[in-house]
């Protein structure tokens, strides 16, 4: 007779890059999601039911993450958290939007996916934002007048929108960009040539938007050539992993970012120390803005009301508590939170501003 009155788990779908060049950044959401699920099934879950996460590697590629969310849906998963770069969302919204599911990012900020009433949400701003705050620092603060620019065409609906939002910025202060190259990360990337062409037209800075990995390596190639020109990036890169490899070369890179390392705030240390005790590695932003928009989509389930679609309840409430700051979802389900403009000090992220 118990196991009549067993009761289905709601099921979450997570998409992102769980291997490749950019697996830090996926390993981190799906940790995020998984940490915020685990502990929502420790107090009695959602409604009396458990929650299961399905999680799906979309390997940075649009068929494969398009055959990723096509499996989710056929799981009849209740929402998606992800993916977790603009190009893989630019590619998957479609199918949610048709299968009338909602897709929750924690790090997708891409202007092409802004002002739409779709199922689509983000728990974090648009391109603007950071690329804003990123080309007032570097003229302003850093003096730099002339800036190159090299971006990653495999994540191009990101790459482009934050360059075209600093762009503007930038040369309305009165800047230039004096070189713009662009690049598709493989193995086979050539950042010796790539930072040679970067260099060549003497700039005060180098604007690198692109992972992790290739940010770092690219920082070493440009340091070898150049030991005081600017070196900047943008917050696709800023995980620790950039640390990591980059080492010497990406100290004092100037990184706009979602998180604050040196907080102190209760929510914050609690959500590091649980982390930390469950995957034995920092969270970073991706881990905790996946975390954040995990407990968005169960708070979301917790407060539906009969009728009333997932979506709805989300968009209804508007204003949510995550683990470091506020998040405020406008009528389109794009969200504004807390920016921190930050450096690479002594091996570690630590805030400018």
């Amino acid at each position: 007779m118990a196991a009549c009155h067993t009761r289905e788990p709601i099921r979450l779908g997570f998409i992102g890059g769980l291997s490749g060049r950019v697996a830090d950044l996926g390993i981190g959401g799906r940790d995020g999601a998984l940490l915020a699920v685990e502990l929502r099934n420790t107090s009695g879950g959602v409604g009396g039911r458990q929650l299961e996460l399905i999680a799906e590697d979309d390997q940075q590629a649009t068929d494969i993450a398009r055959q990723a969310v096509a499996r989710l849906i056929d799981n009849k998963v209740t929402a998606i958290i992800g993916p977790m770069t603009s190009a893989m969302a630019v590619a998957t919204v479609p199918l949610a939007n048709t299968a009338q599911l909602l897709m929750l990012s924690p790090t997708v900020t891409t202007t092409d996916l802004a002002g739409m009433d779709d199922y689509f949400l983000r728990v974090i701003n648009s391109t603007t934002n950071y690329a804003s705050k990123s080309a007032n620092y570097h003229f302003a603060e850093q003096g730099s007048r002339r800036i190159s620019v090299t971006y990653d065409l495999r994540n191009q609906a990101y790459a482009e929108s934050w360059l075209n939002d600093y762009r503007k910025e930038f040369e309305a202060a009165g800047g230039a960009l004096v070189a713009v190259v662009p690049f598709s990360s493989s193995d086979d990337s050539n950042f010796s040539a790539l930072a040679q062409r970067l260099l060549q037209p003497r700039p005060d800075g180098v604007l690198i938007l692109a992972n992790s990995v290739d940010t770092a390596m690219l920082a070493q190639q440009v340091r070898k050539r150049d030991a005081v020109v600017h070196i900047n990036a943008s917050e696709w890169s800023a995980t620790e992993r950039l640390i990591e490899l980059g080492g010497k070369a990406v100290e004092g890179i100037v990184i706009a970012q979602f998180i604050d390392r040196e907080s102190q705030q209760a929510s914050y240390m609690a959500f590091k120390k649980a982390y930390l005790a469950r995957f034995k590695r920092e969270p970073g932003f991706a881990g905790l803005l996946a975390f954040d928009a995990t407990n968005v989509v169960l708070d979301g389930l917790a407060a539906q009301t009969s009728g009333q679609t997932l979506k709805q309840a989300i968009l209804a409430r508007r204003e949510f508590a995550g683990a470091q700051s506020r998040i405020s979802f406008d009528a389109y389900g794009d969200a504004v939170r807390d920016t921190y403009l930050t450096t690479v000090r002594h091996g570690a992220f630590v805030r400018l501003q």
